[in-house]
């Protein structure tokens, strides 16, 4: 299955946002390694797709933290989007030239087509 990313929103901003600038400015946090989720098989076997919106903390090393289902269109989802984001790293948020921790949100989109 690929991992299908919609945009990542942290703090209100996208995280595709400009990197870090002398001024201070935030620089949000990067995948370096993302697993993808488990597709449930009896919601593939009747070809229903959906969205999990996971909350998590990313820490200064890059590891998740304080993971939690902010949103979901089927519970069944819920469960495989957060054991497979609990694997991600990240690059860290940096803030003038600091690592800081961040909370993010990372919608998982399990689409039946990508699979």
């Amino acid at each position: 299955m690929k991992i299908k990313l919609l945009p990542f929103i942290a703090a209100g901003l996208l995280l595709a946002c400009p990197p870090a600038r002398a001024d201070g400015t935030l620089e949000p946090p990067v995948p370096v390694r993302m697993v993808p989720p488990n597709y449930p098989f009896n919601l593939r076997r009747i070809g229903i797709s959906g969205i999990v919106t996971v909350s998590c903390l990313i820490d200064e090393k890059g590891g998740v933290q304080d993971i939690r289902v902010v949103k979901t269109s089927n519970e069944q989802f819920s469960q495989p989007a957060l054991d497979a984001v609990l694997k991600w790293k990240f690059k860290p948020a940096n803030k003038g030239g600091v690592p800081v921790p961040l909370r993010i949100n990372i919608p998982i989109q399990f689409n039946i087509k990508d699979d």
